[in-house]
Formats: C-alpha cells, sequence, structure tokens
C-alpha cells in the first residue's frame, strides 16, 4: 500500500500537466495581440479590431502614437506584436536594426494630405502653387505634426513643393502626432492645419479646404510588419486579417486607399 504512493502521485502529476496543457495553448490564443499604431489610424483600427475578436475571440490591443515615437519605443524593447507605420522611412528604421520580420513586410494603405480650418471658418484657398497660405493664416498659426512625425514630413514637403514653405516656416504650431494637429484646429487654436484626409472626415469641428496634390509630396504608404522579438502566435493571423476584403472595406469606409500591390 505504501510502496503505491510515489506511483499514485506521479500519476497524478502527469494528470495535472495533461490537462494544464491544453490550458496553456488557450491562454496563449487569448492573450491580446498588441498592435502599435500609427496614431492616424486609430479610428479605423478600433473597428477593424473588434471585428477580429468578434470573429475569432482573439482581443487586440492597440497603442497609437508617431511612428516615430512608437518606432523608437520598439527599438528600446518595448513589447509590441505588429507595428503599423504611417510611410516607409520609419519601417525601414526597424528593418535596418533586424527589429522587424522582414519578410512580414505589407504595404496596406494610402492616404491624402488635406488642408483644414475650423467648421465655422470661411477661409476659401485654392491649393497650388504660389497659394496666399501666409495671408489666409493672419496673425494665427498653422498647425502641423511634428519634422520627424509623417504628416509632418509629407507636409512640409507638399509646401515646398508648392513654394510657400518659407513663408510659413515660422508660423507654425508643431504637435506630437497628426491628431495633435487635428486638435489644435478643432479647438479654434489655429486657423488652419494640415492633417491626413481620414482624419478630416472623423472630425466634425473640421472642414476641409482643399487636398494637396498627391504628386506635391512623397507617397503616403502605411507599410505593417511583425515584430522581430513576438511570440504571440495569433499575429500573423491578425495581419493577414488587415488584408481581408472584411478589413478592406472598413479601411474604405473610412476614406483609406486600400493598396494591392506585392509585398517587399
Amino acid at each position: 500500500m505504501i510502496r503505491d504512493i510515489p506511483r499514485r502521485l506521479f500519476l497524478a502529476g502527469l494528470t495535472i500537466l495533461t490537462l494544464a496543457a491544453p490550458a496553456a495553448a488557450v491562454a496563449e490564443a487569448k492573450a491580446p495581440v498588441t498592435v502599435f499604431a500609427a496614431a492616424s489610424l486609430k479610428n479605423v483600427l478600433d473597428e477593424v479590431g473588434k471585428a477580429y475578436t468578434a470573429r475569432t475571440q482573439t482581443p487586440v490591443r492597440f497603442s497609437y502614437a508617431a511612428s516615430s515615437a512608437l518606432a523608437r519605443q520598439i527599438e528600446q524593447g518595448a513589447p509590441a506584436d505588429l507595428f503599423l507605420s504611417a510611410d516607409s522611412q520609419w519601417m525601414d528604421y526597424l528593418a535596418q536594426r533586424r527589429l522587424i520580420v522582414a519578410a512580414s513586410r505589407r504595404d496596406l494603405l494610402s492616404n491624402h494630405l488635406a488642408l483644414i480650418a475650423p467648421a465655422d471658418s470661411k477661409t476659401a484657398l485654392r491649393i497650388g502653387k504660389g497659394m496666399a497660405l501666409a495671408t489666409a493664416l493672419g496673425t494665427g498659426r498653422l498647425a502641423m505634426a511634428g519634422p520627424e512625425v509623417p504628416a509632418g514630413k509629407y507636409g512640409q514637403a507638399a509646401l515646398t513643393s508648392l513654394g510657400v514653405w518659407d513663408s510659413v516656416k515660422d508660423k507654425l504650431a508643431r504637435a506630437d502626432n497628426v491628431r495633435g494637429a487635428l486638435a489644435f484646429v478643432a479647438r479654434g487654436e489655429t486657423p488652419l492645419g494640415i492633417v491626413y484626409d481620414t482624419d478630416a472626415r472623423i472630425e466634425p469641428a473640421v472642414r476641409i479646404v482643399g487636398l494637396f496634390p498627391d504628386m506635391s509630396h512623397p507617397p503616403i504608404v502605411y507599410p505593417a510588419a511583425l515584430i522581430a522579438a513576438s511570440t504571440h502566435t495569433g499575429a500573423r493571423a491578425f495581419l493577414d486579417y488587415l488584408r481581408s476584403p472584411p478589413a478592406a472595406a472598413v479601411f474604405r469606409r473610412y476614406g483609406f486607399i486600400v493598396l494591392r500591390g506585392p509585398s517587399r
């Protein structure tokens, strides 16, 4: 009888391990997929994430900020499974440091750049070469994302291309990200701002004065990639879902241009 005790303990332990293995697998499957994404994607990704969770029961957790800030957080070891940038340069930054899975990289979306004003503003301005942007600002400032932020870089490139950068470069209200620039205008703190077309569409307190010609700035591209340090088995599935027809329909509804080009 006494001799059977070790055997019974062994069998009991084996049973516990057998039962625990599926439970551990379920726990891993239900752990949130952590996505670092450009601030301009917040509204649309919140909706896409909810739809994905309803379909798969896998939660998705988002961290939104300027692409530049997120890339540096990932470089410093912040726990993320996917990165969605608002330009190729910050994804290149991580690729050069081997911090993303290069084969997983996909160019997902594009956008347009918009000049916006408060909704009750009467400002009218035709966007083109030599436009009277400084005159339209008067004593006010132009809200833009910072110089390292994709929206800020696109905006400066567009203003330079149109020959008006020098006339407004000392009249800027710089924001940490594009949503910050949107907020400046929405609150009436600045008479004009440069944001993405999709940002303006979701904010009723602003209106679009005009869109910048696509040729006036580098192509706006939102690449996505898996983070090399990620061990989440569900991260790739969510990346694949971002390229699915249901996700594409949501992106288009928010005004994004869905890219179908070859992956890198």
